[in-house]
Parts: structure tokens; sequence; C-alpha cells
């Protein structure tokens, strides 16, 4: 079993909140707009971290992500990028990447709206954790964290004020 903590769109300020919330997962995953290298440095000496890029990130970010990560976490494939969508509304392009890689989980920010819903047209959980840094329209910050035996389960979300 893994535990699985899911940030995103911090936007350069990494709050102290992930460092309580997360303190026990084996693998942090950020789905982009990480808004510094600072914070990409930071996540990365605190646990293994995934990081994909975002719309805001510049380049010393995009050369050290990618677009769209594909990985496999005790079985289970989880397909992560930033501008995404969401099951019925995906971007242009996603659900060509979702039909070749076949995620169990899907996890795109991007819209800084914390929303978890199953797709069952793919067959996938799909995750957007909203947003943890203080610049956006969101109006309270969260954090995800889940763990995987076999299947995804207890997953429990954190608010806190920006």
């Amino acid at each position: 079993m893994k535990k699985i903590g899911v940030l995103s769109d911090t936007h350069g300020y990494l709050p102290k909140e992930v460092y309580e919330f997360f303190k026990d997962v084996d693998l942090i995953i950020h789905a982009g707009d990480i808004g510094s290298e600072e914070v990409l440095d930071e996540l990365q000496a605190f646990k293994k971290t995934i990081a994909v890029y975002g719309n805001i990130d510049d380049f010393g970010v995009i050369t050290r992500t990618k677009k769209v990560e594909n990985i496999e976490v005790e079985g289970l494939k989880i397909m992560i990028t930033h501008i995404g969508g969401y099951p019925n509304k995906y971007e242009k392009g996603i659900k060509e990447l979702i039909e070749l890689h076949r995620p169990n989980i899907f996890i795109a920010g991007h819209s800084h709206i914390l929303k978890v819903m199953n797709d069952p047209k793919y067959t996938l959980l799909h995750i957007n954790p909203g947003a943890a840094g203080r610049q956006g329209i969101h109006k309270i910050s969260t954090l995800v964290r889940f763990k995987i035996d076999s299947e995804p389960k207890d997953l429990e979300i954190l608010e806190f004020n920006k």
C-alpha cells in the first residue's frame, strides 16, 4: 500500500500545511503551475515528487518536468497533466491520451477548483486537487491525499485559508 499526496497551482508559494498533511505520504504529485524551481526543490527535498509543468511555469521548471507524466503505483496507472479538463469536458488531445494510456487515475490541475469524480466511460478516477497557493480565483486552498492498495481508497481533503 502506498500513500499519495496531490497538489496543484502553488504559483511559487508552498504552504506550511503541505508538511503536516503529507508527512506520511510515499509520493507527492504536483499537477502543474509550480511557479518556481525553489518550490520544486523544496518538495523534492521533503518527499519523492513527480511534477508536471503548467501554463505559468518558467523555463527552469519546464526543463525539469514534463507536460504529461504516466506513472504506475501499486499496479495502477496514473496520468498527470496540468490542463486536462474533467469527465465529459476533457481538453483537446486529452481523450486520445486517456484512450492510449488507459489510466486508472487521471490527475489535472489548472482550474483552481477541487474536483474528485469517477469517469465511467474510461473507468478512471479523476482528481483535480484545486489550488494550494495564494494566487488565483479560489477562496480556500486545498490538498488531497489517498492510499493505493490495488485501488484508490481513503481519499482525504484538507481545506485551509490561502
